[in-house]
Formats: C-alpha cells, sequence, structure tokens
C-alpha cells in the first residue's frame, strides 16, 4: 500500500491485476505441465486442455489476491471488514441453501460448492486426487475461494497492526488476545458450521486466521524481544524464494514421476518404495516427505547464496 500511494489508479489495478493473471497462470500450467505424452502409437501428442485442471493452489492465491487488493485500495477498513463478514457468512448461507438434493450441505461431495464447480468447469477441469478416491471435487473451488479471500485480509491487517504496534509489549498481548479471539469463535462456530478445509469452511477460515496470530505472537516475542535469531535462517530460505520452490516442488515430482527405472516403475516410485522397506507406514511417508522439502530446500538456499530472488 506504501508503494500505492507513489502511484496512480491506473497503474495499481494494472499492477494487482498483471499480478494476479501471471499467478493464475502459472499454476493453470503448472497442472497442464508436462504438456505432452506419449501416445498408444509411440508419437507424442499435446495433453488435452479439456482434462486440465482449472483452478489450484496458485490460482486460489492469485484470486485470493486480487480481490483482497482491490478491496483494501478502494474501500475503507469497515467497508473492507464488513464485506469480510459478509462474504463469511453468506458462504455459510449458501451451503445451507443449495447442496445437491439429498446431500449433507458440509460434506466434500453433493455441497454447493461442487454443484457450482461441475456446471461452471465441468467434470474434467476438476481434482482427482487419490485422497479423494479420485472422484471430481476441486478443493479449491469456487464459491470456497470466497472465504479464502478472509484469509488474506485477515493477514494485510495484521501485518498492518504488527508494523505499528509489534514492537511493544502492550501490541503483542493485543496481537495474542485476537488470535485467541478468533480461536474461540472458530470453536463455537465449528458446532454448528464445522470445521472443513476440503470445502474451506468460514469456522476454517477462523481457526486458521487464529493459529497464524498467535504463532506470529510467540515468533515476535522469540525473534524480535528475545533476540533468539539463530534457528531462523533455515526458514527463511523458503520465504525469499516462496513461489519458485513452491513451482519447483510442484513440477520436480511429476519430473521424477516421468523418469522410468525398471520394467513399469519410474524414479519417484523407486525412492518412495525403497524408503517405505526401510521404514513402514506413516514414518516412512513422513521421511520421504522430508527429504523432498530438503531437496526443495537446497535449490532456495543455492538461489539465496546467489543472491537470486525471483518476483512476481
Amino acid at each position: 500500500m506504501k508503494k500505492f500511494e507513489t502511484m496512480s489508479q491506473g497503474a495499481v489495478v494494472g499492477k494487482i491485476l498483471k499480478r494476479t493473471v501471471i499467478i493464475f497462470l502459472i499454476g493453470y500450467l503448472i497442472y497442464w505441465f508436462p504438456f505432452f505424452h506419449v501416445g498408444n502409437d509411440g508419437h507424442w501428442a499435446l495433453n488435452p486442455i479439456s482434462h486440465t485442471r482449472i483452478l489450484g493452489v496458485l490460482e486460489r492465491i492469485a484470486l485470493c489476491y486480487g480481490a483482497a487488493s482491490l478491496l483494501i485500495y478502494y474501500c475503507s477498513t469497515r467497508t473492507v471488514i464488513t464485506i469480510a463478514a459478509l462474504l463469511l457468512v453468506g458462504y455459510w448461507v449458501l451451503l445451507l441453501l443449495f447442496p445437491m438434493p439429498g446431500a449433507n450441505p458440509f460434506s466434500m461431495l453433493g455441497n454447493a460448492g461442487e454443484r457450482l464447480d461441475l456446471w461452471v468447469m465441468g467434470e474434467n477441469h476438476l481434482y482427482h486426487g487419490s485422497e479423494n478416491g479420485g472422484v471430481a471435487f476441486d478443493p479449491e473451488g469456487i464459491l470456497s475461494t470466497l472465504p479464502a479471500i478472509v484469509n488474506v485480509i485477515a493477514g494485510y491487517y495484521t501485518g498492518v497492526f504488527v508494523s505499528r504496534n509489534g514492537k511493544t509489549y502492550e501490541g503483542l498481548a493485543k496481537l495474542l488476545l485476537w488470535g485467541c479471539g478468533f480461536l474461540a469463535l472458530a470453536w463455537f462456530w465449528n458446532l454448528v458450521f464445522p470445521i472443513n478445509k476440503k470445502i474451506w469452511t468460514s469456522s476454517y477460515v477462523m481457526l486458521t486466521v487464529g493459529i497464524d496470530i498467535v504463532l506470529l505472537s510467540f515468533l515476535i516475542y522469540i525473534i524480535e524481544f528475545r533476540g533468539k535469531t539463530k534457528w531462523t535462517g533455515f526458514f527463511a530460505v523458503f520465504g525469499k524464494n516462496p513461489l519458485f520452490i513452491y513451482i519447483v516442488s510442484e513440477l520436480l515430482i511429476v519430473i521424477l514421476s516421468m523418469i522410468p527405472i525398471g520394467r513399469d516403475g519410474n524414479v519417484a516410485e523407486w525412492a518412495g518404495d525403497g524408503i517405505m522397506k526401510i521404514i513402514p507406514g506413516a514414518f516412512g511417508n513422513l521421511l520421504f516427505a522430508l527429504i523432498y522439502m530438503l531437496i526443495c530446500w537446497s535449490i532456495g538456499k543455492w538461489l539465496d547464496k546467489k543472491k537470486i530472488y525471483i518476483r512476481v
């Protein structure tokens, strides 16, 4: 917002829309990657756009960033907070009013959000993850983007509060109280509107905002007030190139899955199976995830050493 104060209105809107479109397209291209495949006839063919997922994590970030930025730029704080409340309550009402016939309005399948996604985008453009049992359902769907906008709005105003009051114990205490307040609201709302990440319920928004603010309060106390910063370097690597490291994490596993090994396997499966043979079960999955995370971190660390920071 400080940068926007020195820019014309047209330049500000242009910058917001440009950033929104770029992040959205990056997300879309990630799901389309590797763009080509080898057909049954042995020839290369273009992956059909008709079966490419439209929405996803980066697409949601883009849409929420764009909506929140325009609201905050054009509207007063009171108006933005009022709109945020309407988004949360309105989403709750829409889920209650428009589920598929006979479906639980708050279930993953059959809710108003899935109904809208199927109508607007069609089954082939939705997420078909194994954790969904291969069923067409998008956890970053159109309707659930509305409450997610509030996460960005809350993050902005938290940042404003920290920049103005974060260096005092009184400000830190207020921040912690706000976090606990959001957690309490999430708990009470959960009684009638269950906390559910899959459909991004309004109570889930309150829960995540509350957890973030509480954690931020403790981090400010430890890092800023106590001066304990030796352990923060590892995590700062992710913060310096967040978008690029995320893209690497998404594309690298696809590339590894494309490299054949053995008769019918690939490098990703070989690595995962090898770890699971040593440490079976949940701990094996955790170890694989940690190793993969460290590989992505090492790429970010190399970029940091070279002073290469990729921004959008």
